[in-house]
C-alpha cells in the first residue's frame, strides 16, 4: 500500500520537479575518502562525463558533495568544501538543464552554491550548523531536513533508541517546525529518514519496514541506501557487490511512497524505478 504526499511540485531555485512520479537522484562525490567511490570524480572533465551519463540514464538530480559523511569520515575545512562544490555546482548548471544539489551542512557552501545554481540543499544536520537556517532563508531554495543520531565521526559507534520510529519523527517534526518559524515556506521542504546515519542494521530495517508513518505525512521523502552498510550486513557483501541488495530496497520505498531516491546506479535504479511505478499505475486503474 502506498502514502500519498500531498505536495505535487517542489520548487528548487530556477527550475521545479514534478513529485507526482518518483526522482531518482544520482550522487557525484568530490571527495577523495568517500565510503565507494573516493577520488574518481575529483578532475572537472570526469565529473562531468559521470553527470552526463547519469543524466542519459533517467536522473532527474545531481546530489553534488564536497565532504565525505561517512563513518569515521575525517572534517573537511570550509574553503576546501566552498572550493570543490561551489566551481562543481557552476559548471553543471552551465552545460545541463537539471535540478544540482548541495550535499552540505556548511553555511558559506549554501551561500556559494545558490549563486551559481543549486536548487536543493540536501543537509544530513538539518540545517542545525550556526548560520545555516538563515541562509536557507535568504536563498529560497529547497531543503531536504535527515534525522542522524550523533556525528559522522561517531554516530556509529553505539546507536541506541527506545523507539527509532519515534524518534526520528520527533526529530524531523521539531526541524520542519524550526524551518516554519524561520520563514521556510513547507512546499520547500522534503524528509530523509537517514538510514546509516547513527542507527544499527536492525534500527534501519525497522525504519524501512514503517517508513510510510515517517512524520510529517504531507512532505515529501528522500531516500538514501545506496551501497550502504545495511545492505552489506543483511546480505554479507562488500561495497561493490551491493546493486541488487540496493534494487530491492530502491522498489520498496516507491511502494512505501518515496520520491527521490539518492543512488550511485542511476541506470539500473530509473528501471526498478519505473517498474515499481508500472505497476502501482495499473493497480490504480
Amino acid at each position: 500500500m502506498t502514502i500519498t504526499r500531498h505536495h505535487s511540485r517542489l520548487p528548487c531555485g530556477s527550475r521545479e520537479l514534478d513529485l507526482s512520479r518518483t526522482h531518482v537522484m544520482g550522487i557525484l562525490n568530490i571527495t577523495p575518502d568517500s565510503f565507494s567511490d573516493g577520488g574518481r570524480y575529483n578532475r572537472l572533465d570526469a565529473a562531468l562525463l559521470h553527470v552526463e551519463q547519469m543524466l542519459s540514464a533517467g536522473a532527474t538530480l545531481i546530489d553534488v558533495g564536497g565532504e565525505s559523511t561517512r563513518p569515521g569520515a575525517a572534517l573537511v575545512s570550509v574553503q576546501e568544501e566552498v572550493d570543490r562544490v561551489v566551481p562543481m555546482v557552476e559548471a553543471i548548471n552551465a552545460r545541463f538543464d537539471t535540478v544540482v544539489s548541495i550535499d552540505t551542512s556548511t553555511p558559506e557552501v549554501i551561500r556559494g552554491a545558490a549563486g551559481v545554481g543549486a536548487g536543493l540543499i540536501n543537509d544530513i544536520r538539518a540545517l542545525q550548523r550556526d548560520g545555516a537556517m538563515q541562509v536557507a532563508v535568504d536563498t529560497g531554495l529547497a531543503v531536504c531536513l535527515m534525522h542522524m543520531q550523533g556525528e559522522p565521526q561517531t554516530m556509529q559507534q553505539a546507536p541506541v533508541y527506545e523507539s527509532v520510529l519515534d524518534e526520528v519523527n520527533n526529530f524531523l517534526g521539531r526541524r520542519v517546525q524550526a524551518c516554519l518559524d524561520a520563514g521556510i515556506e513547507r512546499r520547500r521542504l522534503v524528509l530523509d529518514p537517514g538510514f546509516g546515519f547513527g542507527k544499527s542494521l536492525q534500527h534501519n530495517l525497522e525504519l524501512f519496514a514503517a517508513m510510510q508513518q515517517v512524520r510529517p505525512l504531507d512532505l515529501p521523502l528522500l531516500v538514501g541506501v545506496s551501497r550502504k552498510s545495511m545492505i552489506g550486513q543483511a546480505l554479507g557483501r562488500p561495497v561493490d557487490q551491493r546493486l541488487s541488495g540496493g534494487l530491492a530496497l530502491a522498489t520498496l520505498a516507491v511502494v512505501k511512497g518515496a520520491r527521490i531516491i539518492r543512488v550511485h546506479d542511476v541506470a539500473q535504479t530509473v528501471d526498478a524505478v519505473r517498474m515499481a511505478e508500472a505497476v502501482l499505475a495499473a493497480a490504480q486503474n
